[in-house]
């Protein structure tokens, strides 16, 4: 399911208030829980994860994890009381796993809940979920992109050359496979964004309009191949 250009799985059951999920394992009374892709949007890139040295069983609502940014830090809170078995030890060492992969590769805790019913009681589906996320997504102007920006380029009142010169600039001082966030009001730029990726072999991966506003996510190539346009 998609709500608002964020996904949203529907093969698991989500705690809005406390921004996780709940994905049942497919051989037991076992279940990953992770924090939602809107939060994770939200928050921006995250710099630390650390797990809280808690064992056995742990109550509903307590933490089993704080996540840090530049701009958020806040906790993993289990939906239902349950017992912890098991930890992502790659979170720790590599944060952005959670922004890169916040439903799959980026789960934070596996456990097994202390009363099953409590996960129907207390958990929601992604229909029952999706309206509320919609107006939260509204209303916090959350912007979930296939791939979270490594830099945020804001190029307002510019025309379109001098935008791209600083685009050029920005990349030139990333390494490959960085993502960059372009955001320029520009009424040529979406025109100009195509030929530049021609041109650069760079591609666009997103191109969303908000009111004047172009927002451009663009990703930089190891090994980039311009494009030849057919003369006409």
């Amino acid at each position: 399911m998609d709500v608002e250009g964020c996904p949203l799985p529907e093969d698991r059951r989500y705690d809005l208030e406390n921004d996780v999920w709940w994905a049942p394992e497919p051989d037991g009374p076992t279940a990953r829980v992770g924090l939602l892709g809107t939060l994770v949007a939200f928050a921006g890139t995250l710099t630390s994860f650390t797990y809280r040295p808690v064992e056995g069983v742990v109550g509903r609502g307590r933490s089993v994890a704080t996540v840090e940014s530049l701009r958020f830090t806040g906790a993993v809170r289990l939906p239902v009381e349950a017992e912890v078995l098991e930890r992502n030890t790659a979170l720790p060492l590599r944060p952005r796993l959670v922004n890169d992969a916040p439903y799959t590769d980026g789960w934070v805790v596996r456990v097994r809940a202390v009363r099953p019913a409590d996960v129907t009681a207390h958990l929601e589906t992604a229909d029952q979920v999706s309206a509320r996320l919609a107006e939260r997504i509204r209303t916090q102007r959350i912007r979930c992109w296939p791939a979270p920006p490594d830099v945020e380029l804001y190029e307002i009142g510019l025309e379109c050359s001098a935008v791209l010169t600083k685009l050029n600039e920005e990349l030139l001082a990333r390494p490959s496979g960085a993502h960059v966030l372009l955001v320029t009001d520009d009424p040529t730029s979406p025109i100009e964004m195509v030929r530049w990726s021609d041109q650069t072999g760079h591609p666009v991966l997103v191109h969303r309009r908000e009111g004047d506003l172009h927002h451009f996510l663009v990703r930089k190539e190891a090994h980039p191949t311009p494009r030849r346009r057919r003369a006409t």
